[in-house]
């Protein structure tokens, strides 16, 4: 009800229609690129929110964040790469439908199914966020101390095949979030007598040295003369009646877990995407047709797409827990205006808040009627060459770090971390565990700390509260959980292997 009580004369202002209209154009060409996608995009714009209101350079990111999840799905259709992790399902049918001469209507399914899953998300995002807050208001400083611990444990073993590496990330991110001034000591750490550190790592450098520019390397290695082409004779998008009814569905459940998948930290788009289109081709009266072009396989992880995007930022507003790495960055945009996610944002920044429930609906419609205008042009963007591409993203890179503090040592600093992170991505680590980490290190150093302070040293701090033995219970349930499952997937290993072994004695 205090939700409904919100003026959205706040909310519709020129500054903020025009940040939303921004955040859009660029989600969806960064989204439709293949090798940059929402991640960068986001990265790309954060500098771009020091000049801005709060609520505007936040709803900037958030569009930009779900344009680029429908954006991704631009070039998986009409060429069958995807611009984003989270549209690799989309490929499947994408792909074969544009193939069959409908790469317009395909493209139309996949922004009308992106759209509803948005609204579905950003519902859930409003009827959800606050009952939660609510409820973790109960919470004290060991209750955060074990959230922030939850939240690595997700990136740490449930994202990524390697936990190994993934474990490994989560420790790479922790370092990198304790440089600095101790707050509690004074002393610096890891600071190598640059002043420059003693603030901490700039965000911003990290950010775009971490997704853009190691990415960009990524690009080069892979050569500067790569163009994407495809066919543009056939892109008129409209969708009858009875199609959309056929969809109606499919679109449903991809939302549903979708949003669902999204509320879960470090799960995100991408494995979501997987999960909807399995369910609804298990579902569907025409499974034969997967994989061949069906409208099921294309609205199903589309929507889930979108719909993740709106389960994230649950986590985040309530919890103050990121649920993916777009949310970690557009976390940064927060703690650079001075706000700090959590339950307690809901009532020092109730404004802002219920300005980003209704602005997260507002994007959703603006990537929709955007998406209908301006789809066709943007498929025109996928025959930029890397060489022309890599130099204009490379310039807005070093003028957003540069423009962050006005400082050359961050520039350097961001060169350093781009290089570090391409070859952490050639080694195949996680880069979603090491900013997740990066952005939860001091939320969980100062509760961990607070409650010792508090209790003078006792450990039995963390379990003095029904709330504190239930956060323990789900740490151990994960790590069991995960260890059960190696555990399963070796034995299973083990016995295809010895079938294998007998089989080839018999022959």
């Amino acid at each position: 009800m205090e939700t409904l009580g919100y003026d959205l004369l706040n909310l519709f202002t020129v500054t903020n229609m025009l940040c939303i209209l921004l955040g859009t154009l660029v989600g969806m060409v960064f989204g439709a690129l293949p090798g940059l996608g929402t991640v960068i995009a986001v990265a790309l714009l954060l500098p771009v929110t020091f000049t801005l209101p709060p609520l505007a350079g936040i709803l900037m990111l958030l569009a930009t964040y779900q344009a680029g999840e429908y954006g991704g799905s631009i070039s998986a259709i009409l060429l069958g790469v995807p611009g984003t992790p989270q549209a690799a399902a989309t490929v499947i049918d994408g792909h074969a439908m544009a193939m069959n001469d409908s790469p317009g209507k395909a493209l139309s399914y996949s922004l009308l199914s992106s759209s509803i899953g948005g609204l579905f998300g950003g519902m859930v995002l409003i009827f959800i966020s606050v009952p939660l807050a609510k409820f973790a208001l109960n919470f004290g400083s060991p209750e955060y101390f074990l959230l922030g611990i939850i939240g690595l444990m997700a990136v740490g073993l449930l994202s990524g095949t390697d936990k190994i590496k993934s474990l490994i990330s989560v420790v790479l991110g922790l370092m990198a979030g304790t440089v600095g001034v101790d707050t509690l000591t004074g002393v610096n750490r890891a600071t190598f007598n640059q002043p420059e550190l003693m603030d901490g790592v700039n965000l911003v450098a990290f950010l775009v040295g971490m997704f853009a520019i190691s990415e960009l390397f990524l690009m080069i290695s892979k050569g500067l003369n790569i163009r994407y082409v495809a066919d543009y004779s056939k892109l008129k998008t409209g969708l009858s009646f009875g199609e959309v009814k056929k969809i109606i569905k499919p679109t449903t459940v991809g939302s549903v877990i979708g949003a669902g998948t999204g509320i879960l930290p470090g799960i995100g788009g991408g494995a979501s995407c997987w999960f909807a289109y399995a369910a609804v081709s298990k579902m569907s009266k025409t499974p034969e047709a997967f994989g061949k072009g069906s409208p099921e396989g294309i609205v199903a992880p589309e929507s889930s797409n979108n719909a993740s995007a709106g389960g994230a930022l649950v986590p985040f507003l309530a919890l103050g827990i990121p649920g993916s790495a777009a949310i970690a960055i557009i976390m940064g945009a927060f703690i650079m205006h001075g706000i700090q996610p959590g339950p307690n944002v809901f009532t020092a920044e109730r404004d802002l808040v219920y300005g980003i429930f209704y602005g997260f609906i507002v994007t959703t419609m603006a990537m929709y009627l955007i998406g209908r205008l301006l789809t066709p042009v943007f498929a025109r963007v996928l025959v930029v060459p890397n060489s022309f591409l890599i130099s204009i993203v490379m310039v807005l890179c070093l003028i957003g770090i540069y423009a962050s503090k006005s400082a050359f040592f961050d520039l350097w600093l961001a060169l350093g971390i781009g290089v570090t992170f391409y070859f952490l991505k050639r080694l195949n680590y996680s880069v979603s565990s090491v900013i997740i980490a990066y952005v939860l290190a001091p939320i969980i150093e100062e509760n961990f700390r607070r409650s010792l302070t508090l209790s003078n040293g006792n450990y039995n701090v963390f379990f003095s509260s029904v709330y504190s033995i239930a956060l323990v219970l789900m740490i151990v349930g994960a790590i069991s959980a995960s260890i059960y499952g190696d555990y399963r997937r070796r034995k299973n290993r083990e016995v295809s292997e010895n079938v294998d072994e007998s089989v080839d004695a018999a022959r």
